[in-house]
């Protein structure tokens, strides 16, 4: 098998001005320490930082850049993503350049996270791209790795590592670490969660092996993950099992039911009664909930609304 490895640059952004200069920086010198790196990759939004306002055409400037770093060293290149403007919506989008410096292919993040990522579109489409002699990798970006069938999906295309340039720095990164070992073992495949750090997410970067095992995982600080990876591990466990146990992808291709969830039109009741998709608002003193234009009080389920109420006015 040809040796391949993959280097994720976890490092510190802002938004008060661009981080591209920054970006050639560390990677000149990531690839002058650890010349035999074949792949480089940043977290999301790392360029310009999580504001719409530096939305911008893609193709562009920035791209253009990129190409030629990645030219320059001969690398595959994945620089995280930026806000993608077209046809007067944004895009949270991400580029694959070959070691030539050419584009393979783009991906826009499915799930923005709403309802925070306020005025992001989804994209439609999964990404998949092979390196040639080595294997074929996917692409995923941040809050959609929550929702596991776009995982899933890319794995079923073939995709035997997935690159998840993510950009993190709530409370919830512990969470988030849980699923990047989870959908590499449940999708028996390398999973590189690259995080930033400052405006860029609160690091704690985590690498993971097709078993669920963690290769390599960040601190808080400014880091280079290089790791050489090793696909036969991963077609051994497709073909064996996850430490010689369960065989997940081919008991989802020998599955003997179909998920009447996915059905197109088919309506949910428990889903439709959750409420719509909005922040959750304060919580007024006499316990009742402080409802805005965004959803009135008889929208939301009725288990919801009670449960705020003092237990002396709660109903049994």
């Amino acid at each position: 098998m040809k040796p391949f490895s993959i280097a994720g640059i976890q490092m510190r952004t802002s938004t008060a001005f661009p981080n591209v200069e920054a970006m050639k920086t560390k990677l000149d010198l990531l690839m002058t320490i650890y010349p035999w790196v074949d792949m480089v990759m940043f977290s999301e939004l790392c360029a310009y930082g999580p504001h719409t306002t530096h939305a911008q055409a893609v193709p562009g400037e920035f791209e253009q850049e990129m190409c030629a770093m990645a030219a320059k060293h001969g690398i595959w290149l994945l620089p995280g993503s930026i806000f993608e403007l077209k046809d007067e919506k944004i895009y949270n989008t991400a580029t694959v350049i070959d070691p030539e410096g050419s584009v393979v292919t783009r991906y826009r993040k499915m799930f923005p996270f709403y309802p925070y990522e306020v005025g992001v579109t989804g994209g439609n489409e999964f990404c998949v791209f092979d390196v040639p002699d080595v294997g074929r990798f996917g692409v995923s970006i941040c809050y959609d790795m929550w929702i596991p069938e776009t995982t899933r999906t890319l794995a079923v295309m073939g995709a035997e590592v997935i690159l998840h340039p993510t950009l993190t720095g709530t409370i919830d990164r512990e969470i988030e670490l849980s699923i990047a070992r989870a959908s590499a073992a449940i999708n028996q495949c390398y999973f590189f969660d690259i995080n930033g750090l400052d405006a860029g997410g609160s690091g704690r970067s985590i690498v993971v092996g097709p078993e669920g095992r963690v290769v390599y995982q960040a601190d808080v600080n400014e880091e280079f993950i290089p790791i050489e990876i090793n696909l036969e591990k991963v077609r051994r466990s497709r073909e064996l099992g996850v430490l010689r146990l369960g065989q997940p992808m081919k008991s989802f291709r020998d599955r003997p039911v179909e998920f009447d969830v996915y059905t197109p039109g088919l309506k949910h009741p428990h889903l439709e009664g959750l409420g719509p998709l909005i922040k959750p608002k304060r919580v007024q003193e006499l316990g009742e909930l402080e409802i805005k234009d965004e959803t009135r009080a008889h929208e939301l389920p009725k288990h919801i609304i009670t449960s705020f109420r003092p237990p002396s006015e709660q109903t049994p």
